[in-house]
């Protein structure tokens, strides 16, 4: 499949009872990234992701997915070009790769990497 989805992030505004209700619910492996207030979400097969702190108080707790494209840099602008709004520039995340995160002219934001 084109462009599938490479990665799901869950923002909550508490992670230490996310992680307890996920472990719990799906039994999803959990590690807490040295030096970084993030935790890897480990499912066995599939999509994986990640979980943090809600970066923008006052917002509820939200669930974002990753698209894969091949140009970050086409892709971005791209977006910006049919009417998103880039609310994260394209940004690196040492040893993991790329990404930026856009709203879309109707709705959410969705973020793409490489």
């Amino acid at each position: 499949m084109p462009n599938p989805f490479v990665h799901v992030e869950l923002a909550t505004n508490d992670p230490v009872k996310a992680k307890a209700f996920y472990t719990s619910l799906f039994n999803w492996k959990l590690t807490d990234m040295p030096g970084m207030d993030y935790t890897m979400i480990d499912v066995g097969e599939g999509t994986g992701g990640g979980m943090m702190q809600n970066p923008v108080p006052g917002t509820p707790s939200n669930w974002l997915a990753y698209v894969l494209v091949d140009d970050l840099a086409a892709s971005t602008e791209k977006a910006r070009s049919l009417g998103a709004t880039i609310v994260k520039d394209i940004t690196e995340v040492p040893e993991y790769g790329w990404f930026s995160v856009m709203v879309d002219p109707p709705g959410p934001p969705w973020p793409c990497g490489r």
